[in-house]
């Protein structure tokens, strides 16, 4: 399960398809070391998006995979 303070590279190693999600909100350095390191939490707080719904959408798309 993903929270906000899952870093980026975290969520990108549990699933590469996460990808997406970042680049929806225009965070398209996320492969970079820094970006990586960075919280989820931080990443949104900088690019203008609300942490709570891109950790429940990532959320809900490692459950859809999973299924």
């Amino acid at each position: 399960m993903i929270t906000k303070t899952s870093t980026i590279g975290e969520i990108l190693d549990l699933d590469e398809s996460t990808a997406q999600f970042f680049m929806e909100m225009g965070m398209f350095c996320f492969g970079c070391p820094a970006a990586r390191e960075e919280s989820l939490e931080e990443a949104c707080a900088v690019h203008g998006v609300d942490s709570d719904e891109m950790v429940q959408r990532i959320n809900e798309h490692l459950a859809v995979k999973r299924q």
